[in-house]
């Protein structure tokens, strides 16, 4: 996932923000998945963040495409 966020936000209250805006739109289309969970939450507690710096963004976008091929 390539993501733009403002600077004055911190990198966890991004993830925050998204897992959690996530986890309550699936729940809510597929209440089956509950019987899958591991307790009460739907995302593992981490995440794994890195910038791209100087990188071109088209190459980012390039190599998320071709993930799983």
């Amino acid at each position: 996932m390539l993501i733009q966020y403002h600077p004055r936000e911190s990198i966890s209250e991004v993830v925050q923000i998204l897992k959690g805006g996530t986890s309550r739109v699936i729940r809510s289309e597929f209440p089956e998945l509950e019987e899958f969970l591991w307790g009460d939450s739907f995302w593992s507690d981490g995440y794994f963040a890195e910038s791209i710096g100087k990188v071109n963004e088209d190459v980012i976008k390039k190599y998320i495409k071709a993930q799983g091929q």
